[in-house]
């Protein structure tokens, strides 16, 4: 046991150190408008708490100083002043307000996942991650629809269990993988949380990104990169004796060099994913018009294409996919009021409407609707 302390402490150690030896002293240089917005949150609230810190403990320790009985001060003795009790009601308020507006701003910022031009589903896994490029939009559409891969820590284990001390450690140690996670730079990229086995958890800082991988749930977190790199993070979730071991790189490339990456990485699998993304919706193309024809099926398609094709295109956390009338016929037996109160008001692991609350009723019932008559 006190041999593998040994082993792992040093392990542990480095791979903090190595995750924060460009932000020693404060956060990482942010390269998303979200982690910019955190980075300002952080210095704004730490002058505020500076500030409160020097006024507060300034007037104990002069009053200390200045007011102790060696002197010749006598404690006075009043109670109920309501003057004083406004005041120090009134001030912290008005300090906390001024901290949650903005704040506010962030969050909401933060969970704004829509109109994303790509979506990727990340799945954590004991001790590694898997990615699958579910959609694109745009001028990204088809691109890299359905390129998976696996990504796993590089540094080799002679190098993390290295008890000769003559092995040299580079400056990514313990943030290496094998297939880095790829994505255009200036897009609005979506991410899919969710996880096989245990809790994870999809961190990466400089792109203020931190969302939860649990298993049997999906959650969803988004960042636009404004530059090209690699930028680095790793599971923030306890997950097992190698979490230390789980690192996540992203590398952020031009929508030109990305086109000829998924074109590379879907001929080395076989199916160019132009023409994976193509087939379904040729397959689907007569259903389609079939609910053109009964009017109302423009703003069912833009609803599902925008808020349910992440879930339903690919059927994940058994979220029914779009077009297997097997898995659909039970649930059309139950009837069309059943699935619109299902969808609007959610049921089991599905968020009320998606995860939209502001979408309208209506536009659920619509998108309820296409689906239906793409899975008859």
């Amino acid at each position: 046991m006190a041999s593998t302390m040994k082993t792992w402490i040093p392990a542990v150690a480095a791979a903090v150190w190595a995750g924060s030896a460009a932000a020693t002293l404060n956060l990482q240089e942010p390269t998303t408008t979200i982690a910019a917005q955190i980075y300002s949150l952080h210095t704004y609230i730490l002058v505020v708490c500076a500030v409160i810190f020097v006024l507060v403990f300034g007037a104990m320790f002069y009053s200390i100083l200045k007011h102790r009985k060696s002197v010749g001060h006598k404690a006075a003795h009043f109670h109920e002043n309501t003057t004083v009790e406004i005041v120090w009601t009134v001030v912290p308020f008005l300090i906390l307000l001024g901290m949650a507006a903005p704040a506010t701003k962030t969050i909401l910022a933060m969970k704004d996942t829509s109109n994303a031009d790509i979506t990727i589903k990340a799945v954590g896994y004991q001790w590694k991650w898997g990615y699958e490029y579910v959609r694109g939009e745009g001028d990204l559409a088809g691109v890299s629809d359905g390129i998976k891969f696996y990504s796993n820590l590089s540094t080799t284990m002679d190098e993390i269990y290295d008890k000769t001390g003559t092995v040299k450690k580079g400056d990514n140690y313990l943030l290496d993988v094998d297939n880095p996670l790829v994505v255009p730079v200036g897009k609005k990229v979506r991410i899919l949380t969710t996880a096989n086995d245990v809790i994870h958890a999809f961190w990466v800082p400089s792109f203020g990104v931190k969302q939860d991988a649990i298993p049997g749930f999906i959650r969803d977190t988004w960042f636009t990169a404004e530059k090209t790199g690699e930028f680095r993070g790793q599971c923030a979730e306890l997950c097992g004796k190698e979490h230390g071991f789980m690192p996540i790189v992203v590398k952020v490339v031009t929508v030109d060099e990305f086109k000829t990456w998924a074109a590379k990485q879907a001929k080395d699998t076989g199916a160019p994913a132009a023409e994976t993304a193509a087939a379904p919706a040729a397959e689907a193309a007569p259903a389609a018009e079939k609910v053109a024809a009964a009017g109302g099926a423009a703003d069912g398609k833009k609803v599902y294409e925008a808020t349910c094709v992440a879930c339903h295109s690919t059927g994940v956390a058994g979220a029914p996919k779009v077009g297997e009338k097997a898995v659909w016929a039970p649930r059309l037996a139950q009837g069309k009021d059943a699935l619109y109160e299902h969808a609007i008001k959610g049921k089991g692991i599905m968020p009320p409407k998606g995860g939209n609350p502001a979408l309208p009723d209506a536009d659920v019932k619509a998108a309820v609707d296409h689906m239906v008559a793409l899975s008859k």
